[in-house]
């Protein structure tokens, strides 16, 4: 599932996501320049409130 985070903004954020994701059981690649997530191993559902509980704004791409 893809996401467009428009608050994700270094890397420190997408550090922070792909952190949260990691520990939730799924993997998140990161892409600053379009400000986009990519996370496979959980349901969409679940990927958007690990993101959110990291403190972003998921939104579906």
């Amino acid at each position: 599932m893809k996401f467009r985070v428009e608050d994700m903004s270094c890397g420190h954020c997408t550090a922070a996501i792909e952190k949260a994701v990691a520990e939730a059981g799924g993997k998140a690649v990161t892409d600053l320049t379009d400000r986009s997530v990519t996370v496979e191993g959980l349901d969409p559902n679940r990927a958007a409130e690990v993101i959110r509980e990291a403190g972003y704004t998921p939104q579906p791409a």
